[in-house]
């Protein structure tokens, strides 16, 4: 018998199998290695689906097939693509028996020891299965083969999974054809060593944390009889010149308007971020890694970002929606899931997502907006977070507007002149390798962001419930765009907060002939120019509902 150090050394991730099937005394050995793993706090959530039917892995293997290719187009490395292509990354009909290793989050709807810190500890005890199967299966003579380049939601549809069952991914098994010279499969095939020993760090100092709390508040509701004439009179007699309150005096009017009502009230302000990742990422274009996406939401969630600060400090209620970020968040935070993938492909070689995920990017949105205006709120802001989004950004404004990409494309994060320059050539390139209907659906599909379009369907959503909506900078404008060419009706709706620091933002508002209220050289995002520009809108209805009149003060007009 082997030794237990012998077992783990051998372990494999295998792709090549032989025909032979695996008794049903091997498995059941290997799932019951599994129920021994750790589980914390006993919750016994892992779960386990067997897979024989040729249908279902015929299925599965198409899913793998589209993202594998998306995996591809990720390096620009001709070499290293060619060489990932040569891989065999799965055996999903070779082996003779498929392994679906999932954990149910719905144990978390109890109190549960040990998942009061992070959710995820539910997956970790899935994978600690996962890891005594595959030594089971190893001292067996077995193996097993993990593949995890898939569509997750298309995944669990085909599996017919409730919500609340999350897969680690999808398993091979059976008995190994070669043992790949005693060595991983990648290592023996050239594509990277592994390392001799593990990374080991000793931490000997405490870290200063600082965690900060939002505060919410809300106005109250009130409606009256509404002219417009009525409204623009009533402006005009308030103890002032006419037209002296300048641009306070339009918003007076539209809010106004919008609410059909001559002493107009904000009730329950609201800033939703939309937050998602991007494929052109991958390319270089940003400033940041790609995980400062999913760094920068717990920050949301922690209160510490600059536009939880802002909201506190204006009593706006603020809302973070994860719309496709690359990253599964613990179920237990206070964020919105809409996720639609885990962040879009990269366009530059193909379409960033499909046509079902464009439209559902519409659909929750929607729904978002739709929630809030239930609950009371009449004016909400949109932001957004994606590293990458400027990209996605210029290439939208640069294929709905016919305008060049180079007067599309800013410094985003803060590139420099030589990285400015990659990333316009990069998005160029994008440009021309398009050859796909020259309509809106198409470009939308093509070159989209998740947290772009889902923001388009929120501000559309926001006009038919009769909101009043704010815009926040460059990319929320975008988004903007898109819903405009959808409806050019929802600009009656919209207040741009500010014209933010990228050159493309002004061009934009010049297209779109609408101004914005604040010019403070902003690039930051998150919605933060929605909450600095709301002080403003309330003074602007202030003044409305709460100014004498002439007449009432007893001052002549002239």
């Amino acid at each position: 018998m082997q030794t237990l150090d012998e077992i783990i050394k051998s372990r494999r991730d295998t792709r090549h199998f032989t025909n032979d099937a695996v008794p049903d005394a091997v498995i059941e050995k290997a799932l019951q290695a599994g129920h021994w793993a750790p589980s914390v706090g006993l919750t016994e959530a892992t779960r386990y689906y067997l897979i024989k039917s040729a249908e279902v892995k015929k299925a599965i293997k198409e899913l793998f097939l589209e993202y594998d290719k998306k995996a591809a187009k990720s390096t620009d490395d001709e070499s290293q693509k060619e060489q990932y292509q040569n891989l065999k990354l799965e055996a999903i009909e070779d082996a003779p028996l498929g392994l679906v290793i999932c954990y149910d989050r719905s144990v978390l709807n109890h109190f549960t020891i040990g998942t009061v810190g992070s959710n995820e500890a539910i997956k970790f005890s899935a994978v600690c299965a996962a890891q005594n199967i595959w030594l089971s299966l190893t001292e067996q003579g077995y193996s097993m083969g993990w593949v995890s380049i898939l569509n997750y939601y298309e995944f669990k549809k085909i599996l017919g999974l409730p919500e609340y069952i999350e897969p680690l991914g999808y398993f091979c098994v059976g008995k190994p054809a070669t043992n790949y010279d005693n060595q991983p499969m990648l290592q023996q095939l050239h594509w990277k060593q592994k390392s001799e020993a593990p990374c080991i760090t000793e931490i000997n100092e405490l870290s200063a944390i600082d965690k900060k709390q939002t505060e919410v508040k809300a106005v109250a509701k009130s409606n009256a009889a509404f002219s417009i004439t009525a409204l623009q009179h009533k402006i005009d007699q308030k103890t002032k010149p006419t037209g002296s309150l300048g641009v306070l005096e339009k918003i007076a009017l539209q809010i106004g308007t919008v609410f059909q009502t001559l002493e107009p009230k904000i009730t329950k302000p609201h800033i939703v971020v939309f937050a998602a990742d991007h494929g052109i990422a991958q390319h270089g274009v940003s400033a940041y890694p790609q995980d400062v996406t999913r760094q920068m939401l717990t920050n949301f969630l922690e209160g510490g970002a600059a536009i939880n600060v802002f909201c506190k400090q204006n009593n706006i209620a603020l809302s973070i929606v994860d719309a496709g970020v690359n990253y599964d968040f613990p179920s237990n935070t206070a964020l919105i899931s809409a996720k639609i993938d885990k962040g879009t492909h990269s366009f530059l070689n193909g379409p960033a997502m499909s046509k079902k995920q464009m439209e559902l990017c519409f659909t929750k949105g929607a729904e978002i907006v739709t929630n809030l205006a239930k609950q009371g709120s009449n004016c909400v802001g949109f932001g957004e977070m994606g590293i990458g989004n400027t990209a996605t950004a210029s290439v939208l404004m640069s294929m709905l507007c016919n305008f060049s990409i180079e007067d599309c494309v800013g410094r985003g994060t803060g590139v420099n002149d030589e990285k400015l320059q990659f990333k316009i050539d990069i998005l160029r390139k994008a440009i021309a390798n398009y050859d796909g209907e020259k309509d809106l659906d198409s470009y939308l599909t093509y070159f989209g962001g998740f947290e772009i379009l889902q923001m388009a369907g929120g501000m559309l959503e926001a006009y038919h419930q009769n909101m009043i909506f704010l815009v926040d900078g460059f990319i929320c404008s975008v988004a903007f765009l898109v819903a405009y060419k959808k409806n050019p009706e929802i600009l009656k709706n919209a207040i741009f907060s500010h014209q933010s620091a990228e050159k493309a933002h002004k061009k934009l508002l010049g297209y779109l002939n609408v101004s914005a209220v604040l010019q403070l050289d902003l690039r930051l995002g998150e919605g933060t120019g929605c909450a600095l520009v709301f002080p403003i809108i309330e003074s602007a209805v202030a003044f409305l509902n709460d100014m004498a009149s002439f007449e009432s003060a007893g001052v002549s007009e002239k």
